[in-house]
């Protein structure tokens, strides 16, 4: 399994309906800006003026308090975080990749999963039994049930569709054997896998990608179209001897090797290929038999559904550890929410960049290497359209909270230029990873040769990727404004600069990448890892921490404790997010390991 951005915009970008919900309830910002010169002393004052007096939480009863007398229960907590956080960050997601390779351990985890989960339900309804409340109006509870509601479904499609399967396997013609019985119904395989000379590489597919075919390549074919570049000519010699050698490498069957060619380069304005980008070349799988629109859509929504999961675990990871320090409450939810929706937003990100440079979605091309299949959408224009929806929700969220004739607050300006930015940039990332707006734009070089000649222009290297910066200026550009947020203390001010430069970092390694990669774009399918990418991925998680650090009330706790060093935070920060990139790796790798080891006759003969 691997994290994708998809599913967990759609779990933040709902999340950000629960900010519009504190404004219309009229839970205002708070609209002091402090344009002196910051302060390096807290003054509780001042505070007092414009926020309620901080309430005991869980921790002060359980963490602070200093009363012998009063039972109190935190292991009770420990436990529901530990049995939580394994079944959502280490079972799920190896559920999930088991899935997905109808592997024979997939029932195990699914068990196990929701073994985990009684028992963190357990640990935790005996904890608020023995606990008074400290939170009034808390939803994490009623929300986690809901998420694990939620899991159920894949479940009961798991069942649904076993029955299902044992039906067909009963009435069929075929001859009954305990291992026909258990590959067709348990595992539902397909049952010609076995005889398949491509079973590995054909069954390892996921099957939310069954509706993904594979490009159409000439083989046992000898011609070779021209082309004008002598350059792409090269590149895709190479192209096809390493394909060539895969194929007959791999194959167990000395009689079935064979030599292919196909076209070395895809022309910009030819009818028979007006939808593709780039025709590749790439060895010729056996494509399994299409299934009908139904069962395909029902994949989709199925695998987008388990992989949202995760991200929902994540927002309630930290709505928990809200309530149980007593954070985002009275008049500094909006802040609050602000901070961890949007941190969380490029946190996932960051993790979602790290998965593309380990070689994540590398079968859609989205790990900066040529896509082996067609009719697939490029990583940017996935981040483009959800920088564009955020832009245009959140331009008109900044006033819920406002009265009818109430002027633009500063800080409103600011935060509405923003969102229009991301509107109107995310717009043009849109536009540009359109294949017919590009053939619109290139359409005036190739009308000065006429109709005779246009169909023969050759596309340069450069197309076989999406260069969009659009993306990466937008998230740079804000970087670069927070940095310059005005704050009422220097420590506050100095977390934003952090934070604001980290995002930056990752804007500046994002172009570098696509100028090393405009320079010499990929040759390969296999995943070609920019060490840029790395480094930005690592900015962009580590600058969406220190987003969600850099809350009022986190900033304002730690100039209480003496704890308000701008180092220590980036250390833990760092530490964090290099403990996430480590869990990342794993989760990616684990499902490489099951692919491998699927494939492992084919892999191992080469």
């Amino acid at each position: 399994m691997s994290p994708r951005l998809p599913m967990g915009v759609l779990v933040l970008l709902l999340s950000l309906s629960s900010s519009a919900v504190a404004r219309s309830l009229g839970l205002r910002d708070n609209e002091h800006m402090h344009h002196g010169q910051p302060l390096t002393e807290i003054n509780e004052t001042d505070i007092l003026l414009s926020h309620l007096p901080t309430p005991p939480s869980y921790w002060s009863i359980d963490i602070g308090s200093s009363d012998p007398d009063v039972p109190r229960y935190p292991g009770l907590m420990a436990l529901h975080v530990t049995f939580m956080m394994i079944a959502f960050f280490v079972v799920l997601p190896a559920g999930i990749a088991l899935r997905s390779l109808k592997h024979r351990w997939h029932a195990f985890t699914v068990v196990l999963f929701y073994l985990l989960c009684a028992l963190g339900c357990a640990a935790s309804a005996l904890y608020r039994k023995l606990t008074p409340d400290m939170y009034d109006g808390s939803t994490h509870s009623s929300h986690g049930y809901a998420v694990i509601c939620l899991t159920l479904i894949p479940s009961a499609l798991d069942i649904a569709a076993f029955f299902t399967r044992l039906y067909a396997y009963l009435r069929g013609d075929d001859k009954f054997t305990f291992k026909s019985l258990w590959r067709t119904v348990v595992l539902g395989r397909e049952p010609h896998d076995l005889s398949s000379d491509y079973t590995g590489l054909v069954a390892e597919d996921p099957e939310e990608y069954d509706e993904i075919k594979p490009l159409n390549i000439a083989s046992q074919g000898t011609s070779r179209l021209q082309s004008n570049s002598p350059s792409a000519d090269s590149e895709t010699a190479d192209l096809e001897r390493y394909a060539t050698r895969w194929v007959n490498e791999s194959s167990p069957h000395p009689a079935h090797r064979s030599t292919f060619s196909a076209a070395s380069d895809r022309t910009l304005f030819d009818p028979r290929h007006s939808e593709e980008t780039l025709r590749d070349v790439f060895p010729p799988f056996a494509s399994r038999p299409s299934k009908p629109p139904v069962q395909r859509v029902t994949a989709i929504v199925r695998a987008t559904l388990e992989r949202s999961l995760v991200f929902a675990a994540f927002g309630l990871t930290l709505t928990g550890i809200v309530v149980y320090t007593g954070g985002c409450r009275n008049n500094y939810i909006n802040g609050c929410l602000a901070h961890l929706i949007k941190g969380g937003i490029f946190w996932c990100y960051g993790l979602f960049t790290f998965a593309r440079f380990l070689g994540s979605h590398s079968e859609m091309g989205w790990a900066w290497n040529i896509s082996p299949v067609g009719n697939h959408i490029s990583a940017e224009l996935v981040e483009s359209t959800v920088i564009f929806l955020y832009g245009i929700s959140n331009t008109w969220m900044e006033r819920f909270g406002a009265r009818p004739g109430d002027p633009f607050t500063t800080k409103q300006v600011q935060h509405i230029s923003i969102a229009v930015m991301f509107w109107f940039a995310g717009l043009v990332g849109m536009s540009m990873e359109s294949r017919r707006v590009r053939k619109w734009l290139a359409a005036s070089a190739a009308s000065a040769l006429g109709p005779e000649r246009s169909g023969s222009i050759s596309e340069p290297p450069s197309y076989r990727g999406s260069f969009n910066p659009f993306p990466a200026l937008v998230i740079g550009v804000t970087g670069a404004a927070m940095s310059a947020h005005a704050q009422t203390y220097l420590f506050q001010v100095q977390i934003h600069q952090l934070w604001g430069w980290l995002l930056l970092g990752f804007s500046v390694m994002r172009c570098l990448t696509y100028f090393f990669l405009w320079l010499d774009p990929p040759k390969s399918v296999l995943p070609s890892r920019p060490p840029t990418e790395a480094l930005g991925s690592f900015f962009l998680a580590c600058g969406g921490l220190m987003f969600m650090f850099s809350t009022e009330e986190v900033t304002l706790a730690a100039m209480r404790r003496g704890r308000d060093d701008v180092m220590m935070f980036l250390n833990v920060a760092v530490a964090i997010t290099c403990f996430a990139f480590c869990w990342t790796l794993c989760v990616v790798g684990f499902k490489g390991w099951l692919k491998y080891r699927r494939s492992h006759p084919a892999l191992t003969s080469s």
